[in-house]
């Protein structure tokens, strides 16, 4: 069992694990990049769609894990400690059964 030395179990994280690797992804964008990535970023690398990409960022705003500004690109700025975000996974995009032509 994880314990801290006082025998209190700590606080679990305030995200789902979705949730953790995306804001794993925008902070690890954000170090090697010095901006905040954009949601056709996130959409990249997670092979999800537009749709998708922005609700996931309005819901980690709702949430409080991340604040943007209205009007200005690349303005998410993650409110949550780094060291508390899991390692970010490498993505692994769902291959779809339908062809495309």
């Amino acid at each position: 069992m994880n314990q801290l030395l006082d025998g209190k179990t700590p606080a679990a994280p305030g995200f789902t694990e979705k949730q953790g690797q995306y804001l794993a992804f925008i902070w690890a964008y954000s170090q090697i990049n010095e901006r905040a990535p954009a949601e056709r970023d996130l959409q990249r690398y997670f092979g999800v769609t537009p749709p998708s990409v922005h609700q996931m960022v309005r819901t980690l705003e709702h949430a409080g894990l991340i604040q943007r500004q209205p009007g200005v690109a690349r303005s998410i700025k993650l409110l949550v400690d780094h060291n508390s975000l899991p390692t970010l996974q490498p993505n692994q995009h769902v291959k779809s059964s339908v062809q495309r032509y």
